[in-house]
């Protein structure tokens, strides 16, 4: 049923008894203040280093058509993503996720394009269930599969399937192709296993499963490996966030006494990367973008949340490293899109950020991706086509583990009022 007019006025008056603080043109003013004043380096309550340039604090842009008809200083690309089939509840105890991993490759490569890791992750109460936790190949050798079996963890069961099925895929997926990558692999997501790093800030029952359990360990390391893998055949790797949720920046922010008040660090680089100017309107001033080009800020080293396992004074979780540490740190830039209003951002490894020729060449590169595909590069979108598992297959796929284990599916009203609309 849809609102009437007086109960939609109702609510939208709502607004007239909210105080939103300070106005826009001071939000833009403070941030341009931690943007001039802050970042060189920002550091935390503990005085160190959590946010600092790569070369310099700086912003540029760059016009939409003109870095969409340049010359691509890579000639070719590769994209890489996982997709799940999400956490599934059976009635028999059992808590599984299915992820399968794919990669793309500009330009087609058809064989590559078919191949496919696929990673079961199950969660189960009961002592005697167990699982083969072998690697077994399928359609002709082109594929292969792996169950994996964690421990009683119910609180966090859907979470560790998950993340585990997700970036398990992931990693031995891009293990097992880095080699048909020459030029540049661009990841569907951070470069590192984000959602797993971030276990140790949750509580400590994830705390002690990340630091004392193998497989954890060994989805990170099989990240640490692929960065010691590309940078020994000198080809660059960067993630593409699609959603950066970051509140690092935000958080030290606050610690060093200021008020920040934005949700999380996109926000604030939205607000200091995007250009307009106050136009007069009927109702006062008016924001009005430019939408003509897109605009960036240079390369920084992120030390701090997340990121902090692999900085030069982190511990990796325990993970050997080959090379210096610092080669494995998380640097970025942000780019902003005016043409959607929204911020991406790019990761890549010191060991290759380094160079300024190679931060250069990355730049020009995701921003032309950017550009041309008027949002995430089309190789990440590619890579995504090939891993999705679809909201039909995900209900056969669930249909099959039912029968498979003679049991049902553990549902709520929520499934049975919205049945596969959030499947």
């Amino acid at each position: 049923m849809t609102l009437d007019p007086v109960h939609f006025d109702g609510i939208a008056r709502l607004a007239r008894r909210i105080d939103h603080g300070a106005d826009e043109r001071d939000h833009r003013a403070f941030a341009e203040t931690v943007w001039n004043d802050f970042l060189d380096p920002l550091v935390d309550d503990r005085g160190r280093p959590v946010v600092e340039p790569v070369a310099d604090v700086s912003r540029h842009r760059v016009d939409c058509e003109d870095v969409a008809l340049a010359d691509s200083p890579f000639p070719t690309e590769h994209g890489l993503d996982s997709g799940t089939i999400n956490p599934t509840t059976f009635r028999n105890g059992l808590v599984i996720d299915i992820a399968q991993a794919a990669m793309s490759a500009t330009p087609s490569d058809l064989d590559l394009h078919r191949s496919r890791t696929v990673v079961a992750t199950v969660h189960s109460n009961d002592p005697t269930a167990t699982v083969y936790d072998e690697w077994d190949r399928f359609d002709e050798g082109y594929s292969r599969s792996r169950a994996v079996k964690v421990p009683p963890l119910p609180r966090f069961a859907e979470g560790v399937v998950h993340a585990l099925a997700l970036y398990l895929a992931e990693s031995e997926h891009a293990l097992e192709h880095a080699g048909d990558v020459s030029d540049l692999l661009v990841l569907d997501g951070p470069l590192y296993p984000r959602g797993l790093l971030r276990w140790s800030d949750q509580h400590p029952d994830l705390a002690d499963f990340l630091l004392e359990d193998p497989r954890p360990t060994t989805v990170l390391e099989n990240y640490v490996r692929l960065v010691e893998d590309f940078v020994a055949r000198d080809v660059p790797l960067v993630g593409f966030v699609k959603n950066p949720a970051t509140r690092v920046l935000t958080r030290t922010v606050k610690q060093n006494g200021a008020d920040a008040p934005w949700a999380n660090d996109a926000a604030f680089f939205t607000r200091v990367l995007e250009v307009g100017e106050y136009v007069d309107d009927v109702d006062g001033d008016r924001w009005e973008r430019d939408t003509s080009a897109l605009t960036y800020t240079g390369w920084f080293r992120s030390r701090g949340g997340v990121d902090r396992p692999l900085s030069s004074d982190g511990d990796a979780l325990g993970v050997e490293r080959e090379l210096s540490p610092e080669s494995y740190e998380v640097t970025f830039f942000v780019v902003y899109d005016p043409r959607d209003d929204l911020c991406y951002r790019i990761e890549a490894p010191y060991a290759f950020t380094r160079d300024p020729d190679v931060r250069e060449g990355l730049t020009r590169q995701l921003l032309q991706d950017v550009a041309v595909a008027h949002g995430p590069p089309t190789i990440v979108e590619k890579a995504d086509e090939l891993a999705r598992i679809g909201t039909a297959e995900k209900r056969s796929l669930r249909e099959t583990l039912e029968e498979a284990f003679e049991t049902t599916e553990d549902r709520t009203y929520d499934d049975h009022r919205w049945g596969d609309e959030f499947a």
